[in-house]
């Protein structure tokens, strides 16, 4: 009878094989990482409960306008109010409307002096309609005596009939260090994107500026849309002049007794609006797109 021979060769090639094998078993947690569950983020939205939670070491105004006008970081009321009243159904609770109306601050806010406003975001909600004749200042941080701001948040309501609501040209501008202006506008581009408008469409439009770069960016509904961002550096960067004054809903013009010249192009503002948030920061895309999508729910 035949003795069968074990080839230890074999043998030992089929060891090594089965353990390296074995150590090549996928570790779920290679890094250690603690254990998450899923019930962290249930009701969240982009990872946040509310708006309130973004950067807000960096929110440095604010207005809810539930049932105040006041800038809630700091108390500070309006100096002069005109055609304003609050109405339900906002973003977060009530709205500012305006009935050619505006809300005017005569204090300087601390936030906004030279040395402390470089880099910014704007943030907004709005609800508007085009009038085909007069330009609306949706918000202004504003130079007295003078009828350009340190920003003018402004939307050219009047290149439109209201019948048009697919498109607003959003077109706003910033005084610079050398004493010029500079400015980013969503239309005069091969592609002009816009939000869709109307008298009862909430729409979320945020303005940055990076002190550092020059870049303007202009945000319709989470969406950058504005084409012309690179404003420059050195003499073009944007410079916050002191002291200033903020506007809301329009300019020295549309006040009265306040009128600096003779031009008409803006009359008060006729919409609604909620939410202004600024920051002194330029708030990345994702956050950006989150203060719109929270805004949406309500949060």
């Amino acid at each position: 009878m035949k003795k069968k021979i074990f080839n230890i060769s074999s043998l030992m090639i089929a060891v090594v094989t089965l353990a390296a094998l074995s150590s090549c078993k996928k570790d779920g947690n290679p890094n250690n990482l603690p254990a998450v569950s899923s019930a962290q983020y249930e009701g969240k939205i982009d990872g946040y409960s509310s708006s309130d939670e973004i950067y807000p070491d960096n929110l440095v105004a604010y207005w809810s306008f539930d049932g105040t006008n006041n800038e809630t970081k700091t108390g500070t009321a309006p100096t002069t109010t005109s055609g304003a009243s609050f109405i339900p159904g906002g973003v977060k609770g009530q709205a500012l409307s305006l009935n050619a109306g505006f809300l005017y601050y005569a204090t300087q806010l601390n936030a906004f002096k030279t040395d402390a406003f470089k880099s910014f975001t704007v943030s907004t909600w709005v609800q508007i309609l085009n009038n085909g004749s007069k330009r609306t200042m949706l918000m202004q941080l504003a130079r007295p005596g003078m009828l350009n701001g340190n920003l003018d948040f402004n939307l050219n309501t009047n290149n439109n009939p209201a019948s048009v609501t697919n498109y607003l040209r959003i077109n706003p501008t910033f005084a610079t260090v050398g004493g010029g202006r500079q400015d980013n506008v969503n239309a005069f581009g091969a592609v002009n994107v816009s939000p869709a408008i109307g008298s009862n469409v909430w729409v979320n439009l945020v303005l940055t500026y990076d002190g550092t770069t020059g870049f303007f960016h202009i945000y319709g509904d989470g969406v950058r849309i504005g084409n012309y961002p690179g404003r420059g550096t050195g003499n073009n960067l944007f410079k916050s002049y002191e002291p200033s004054e903020v506007i809301i809903g329009g300019n020295y013009n549309t006040i009265p007794g306040k009128t600096v010249n003779a031009d008409v192009s803006y009359a008060a503002m006729t919409g609604n609006i909620d939410e202004i948030r600024i920051f002194n920061k330029v708030l990345p895309d994702a956050h950006i797109k989150a203060l719109f999508n929270l805004g949406k729910a309500g949060k």
